[in-house]
């Protein structure tokens, strides 16, 4: 028969059909439209296929309750009536005949009974039940189907003009170049991965060439946002937006947006932020009293606005004075832009590093850590040019050394050691914060069997296992490592087991670069969760005594500490070394044509990565390279960034990292420093009990390490540590117990690796001393290594 004519969802009507208004009240007007109508069709009420009171859809047999899949449950107790309004607006037989406010939104109420009796006699080819009120518009094909059957076998419902119907077979799909099926990127609107797919559950802007969405995420907007602001999320386009997703079976309701439906949505910003911030506020009344032309008038910060102060508060003299928060006056003062001009008695108050003493620091920026004062005094000129540190404090110099001054070349040499002097420093200042987290570690025991071949699956395993925890004090037990000598401690053999974890998750597709490591995006590894579980590793070995990672990239910690948004990635970042030649080739473009080439050689690369922009100067490579790293480093891996986020939580971790940047970043970003005899000898303590008064021991052990430690020995210090305690290395949270030395009259040394503690043979001779320490060092190392 011919075609049907539908309406669609904004209340015209399809082809040869008239216009008519939707009205707002229609379901309220229903009603008395109906009451009016000829009383036979009131009779017809109980005829088959109709229930009293039925909860189930006359036409898809259903009782689900799902506004945005199967469009609202409307039930009409006076017609005895229950029916999803997208199963009655899709059904191929039945077309509007009445005005807006009579039947159901224009469906008089006989046209549906006859449609209920004509799907009645069709089978469903999807459930094989009968009720089937939906075909295929594709010519020749026979196929029918329920609207639910339809959405679960990926069928296609055209909420436009005709209101056409494809099954699986005919349905439309979205036609794009195959070199841009494949990979992965972002949903502009959930965030989440989605794959670069020509799936039914993907769909892709026509718009942006790299713009992909979830279908689910697209249906959810565009009902929320309405037929007037559904639009493109990245470029806004509407039209040619709208078309497209109307084609691939997105339902856009002619409506106002939801939030603009919303009563005194916009209320708060109505309002003017009234409170005051400085630490110390003087008001009596509070920090919320507000009394306009006094003293206790608030006056808001001329940048952001959203900080406050008393006038009294902040020694203002007149509300017309300029105040800044310390957020603004900071980010001024990086940028150069702060002026010293408009002196006022709360100058008076400030300290020298630009902060006030009365004003609480802003919860936007990163708390400051306790060394990154310190780290300015070893920076300072005034001091550094000096042979020693003064013992004067920070707060002597002037606010103007701390933005002006420049190295001195005297202090420019001195750097080297400067720097190795600071990590140690920040290196033991981050022991006590591990021991400090090390505390929430219980007696309770967790074994894990780990086979040592296989490091990465069977720690995976036992991470995962239910009777883990974090807080369980952690016993591991090598399945197949015959090597490891059974008077290993157990803490020994959880720093081993770490130590090679460690160094598997270096070398892991999770991580790319050469030395210094950024996520890479690996699909497989988000899907199975991995990147999570690499940052609790982390964390667990951290505070468990394993040793630290030693390979995140600046760009890795800043991302992990202050958030991707600000941090700026370099070139150094880029680990695919294609694409880090395509950049640097934008990068050094000399002139304008040499850059519009070098684009339109790049030009799929770019359309990939979302980077397309005009170029109309030299100048614009500059932002165009920025839009490139931020990319290709950042945005890329947003999800795997996010996961091991969570991951480094465990324990309390990231949030200690977010506190002490500087002392963290010493351990997560740079590798472990050689021993030292120095640091060696600062690590054992003589032990109380022995008596070296009257020999020469102690002298005998400090010689002999400075012999290991200029080459003179067949053993190393790490041969030394080793041998005492079973760590190879001296791990981030320190030792427990500390170790110990001990002088006794015996013949060869003893390393008690269950204490810690190195027994030293006291002898008449140094040359004794050495000889007895190398023998046993040397062969008790080769046979455990046997």
């Amino acid at each position: 028969g011919p075609a049907p004519r539908f309406r669609d969802g904004g209340g015209c009507w399809g082809l040869n059909c008239l216009s008519v208004s939707v009205s707002g009240s229609a379901v309220d007007a229903l009603l008395s439209g109906l009451r009016s109508r000829q009383p036979e069709e009131l009779r017809m009420s109980k005829t088959n296929n109709f229930n009293i009171q039925s909860p189930f859809c006359v036409l898809c047999g259903r009782t689900d309750d799902c506004p945005e899949k199967y469009g609202e449950k409307r039930t009409h107790v006076e017609y005895n009536l229950t029916v999803h309004y997208y199963c009655l607006l899709m059904s191929s037989g039945i077309w509007q005949r009445g005005e807006e406010d009579e039947g159901v939104d224009g469906f008089l109420i006989t046209d549906i009974r006859k449609e209920v009796n004509r799907a009645a006699k069709l089978k469903c080819n999807i459930c094989r039940r009968k009720g089937a009120s939906i075909g295929c518009v594709a010519p020749k094909c026979k196929r029918s189907y329920h609207f639910p059957c339809g959405i679960q076998k990926e069928c296609i419902f055209q909420f436009m003009e005709n209101f056409r119907s494809y099954c699986w077979e005919h349905k439309p799909v979205q036609k794009f170049p195959i070199k841009e099926s494949s990979g992965t990127s972002q949903c502009t609107i959930c965030l989440d991965l989605v794959e670069q797919l020509p799936l039914y559950t993907v769909l892709k802007s026509p718009c942006c060439k790299n713009t992909w969405f979830h279908r689910e995420c697209l249906q959810y907007q565009a009902l929320s946002a309405g037929i007037y602001f559904f639009r493109c999320t990245v470029c806004n386009n509407k039209d040619i937006f709208q078309k497209e997703m109307l084609r691939m079976g997105i339902h856009i309701p002619e409506k106002d947006a939801s939030w603009e439906l919303e009563e005194n949505a916009y209320q708060d910003l109505l309002q003017c932020y009234q409170h005051c911030d400085i630490k110390r506020c003087l008001c009596k009344k509070g920090r919320d009293y507000y009394k306009p032309d006094s003293k206790w008038e608030i006056k808001r910060c001329q940048y952001c606005g959203s900080r406050g102060t008393h006038l009294a508060c902040s020694s203002l003299k007149s509300w017309e004075q300029n105040w800044e928060c310390m957020e603004c006056r900071s980010i001024l003062a990086k940028s150069g832009n702060y002026s010293k001009q408009k002196k006022r008695s709360l100058a008076t108050s400030e300290k020298t590093d630009g902060t006030s003493l009365l004003e609480e620091p802003s919860p936007k920026c990163p708390r400051q850590s306790p060394g990154s004062q310190r780290s300015f005094l070893l920076q300072s000129p005034k001091i550094m040019c000096q042979n020693n540190l003064s013992s004067c404090s920070y707060l002597e110099l002037p606010a103007s050394n701390s933005v002006t001054m420049s190295f001195s070349p005297l202090m420019s040499k001195r750097n080297g050691s400067t720097r190795k002097k600071q990590l140690r420093k920040q290196r033991s200042e981050v022991s006590n914060i591990l021991k400090e987290l090390r505390l929430q570690v219980n007696k309770k025991t967790t074994r894990l069997n780990i086979n040592a071949e296989n490091i990465w699956n069977s720690a995976l395993k036992g991470f995962r296992q239910r009777s883990f925890s974090p807080t369980n004090t952690i016993e591991i037990k090598f399945t197949n490592c015959k090597n490891r000598p059974k008077t290993d401690s157990s803490a020994a053999s959880k720093h081993h087991f770490f130590q090679i974890l460690m160094l598997h998750l270096q070398n892991s597709s999770l991580f790319e670069g050469s030395s210094a490591k950024n996520l890479s995006l690996d699909f497989q590894a988000v899907k199975e969760n991995l990147y999570f579980e690499a940052g609790k590793m982390i964390a667990v070995s951290l505070v468990h005594g394993g040793p630290s990672p030693g390979f995140f990239s600046k760009t890795l910690f800043n991302c992990l500490v202050y958030g991707p948004e600000n941090v700026k990635p370099a070139l150094e970042d880029v680990a695919d070394v294609d694409v880090a030649q395509t950049i640097k080739m934008i990068k050094y473009a000399n002139s304008l044509s040499s850059l519009e080439s070098t684009i339109h050689d790049c030009y799929e690369f770019l359309a990939a990565a979302g980077c397309l922009r005009p170029v109309t100067a030299l100048c614009d490579k500059d932002m165009l390279v920025n839009d490139l790293l931020i990319h290709h480093v950042i945005k890329r891996i947003t999800s795997p960034l996010e996961s091991f986020r969570q991951g480094l939580k465990t324990l309390g971790v990231l949030e200690k990292m977010q506190m002490y940047p500087d002392e963290f970043s010493s351990i997560l970003c740079h590798k472990p420093e050689r021993l030292s005899a120095e640091a060696v000898c600062d690590l054992f303590k003589i032990h109380s009990s022995s008596d070296v008064n009257e020999v020469d021991g102690a002298d005998f052990w400090l010689g002999y390490l400075q012999d290991v430690e200029s080459g003179e020995s067949v053993v190393t210090l790490e041969d030394i540590l080793l041998f005492a305690t079973g760590f190879l290395s001296i791990p981030p949270v320190g030792f427990d117990p500390e170790p110990t030395i001990k002088f006794l009259h015996i013949k060869y040394p003893i390393g008690n690796r269950l204490l810690n503690c190195l027994e030293l043979p006291i002898t008449e001779t140094y040359e004794q001393f050495k000889k007895n320490m190398e023998f046993t060092i040397r062969n008790t190392l080769k046979v455990a290594r046997e």
